[in-house]
C-alpha cells in the first residue's frame, strides 16, 4: 500500500472514531437523561423545571449544538494533523 492510502486510513479511523464518540454522548444526553433516567432526574429542580424534563424539552438540543462545535473543532484538528485541510 501506499504511504498516501495507510495516511487516509488513518485519517478516517480517527474520523469514525470522533464520530462514534460524539453519537454515544449524544444518545446518553437524549435517550439516556430524556427517557430512561427522567424519573431520577426529575428529583433534582434548576430554575423551578425538573431536570428530566429539561434535558427532554431542552438538554438534549443544546447539547447537540454543543457537539457540533466539537465536531468542527476536532474535524480541523484532524484535517491539519494529516494535512488535508483546506486553509
Amino acid at each position: 500500500m501506499s504511504e498516501n492510502k495507510l495516511k487516509m486510513q488513518a485519517y478516517w479511523k480517527k474520523n469514525l472514531r470522533t464520530l462514534l464518540i460524539l453519537l454515544i454522548i449524544w444518545f446518553t444526553v437524549s435517550f439516556g437523561f430524556g427517557i430512561l433516567l427522567v424519573e431520577q432526574l426529575n428529583q433534582i429542580k434548576i430554575g423551578g423545571f425538573k431536570l428530566g424534563f429539561w434535558f427532554a424539552q431542552q438538554g438534549s438540543i443544546y447539547a447537540f449544538v454543543v457537539l457540533i462545535f466539537v465536531y468542527v473543532y476536532r474535524m480541523n484538528q484532524l484535517d491539519k494533523e494529516f494535512d488535508v485541510n483546506e486553509e
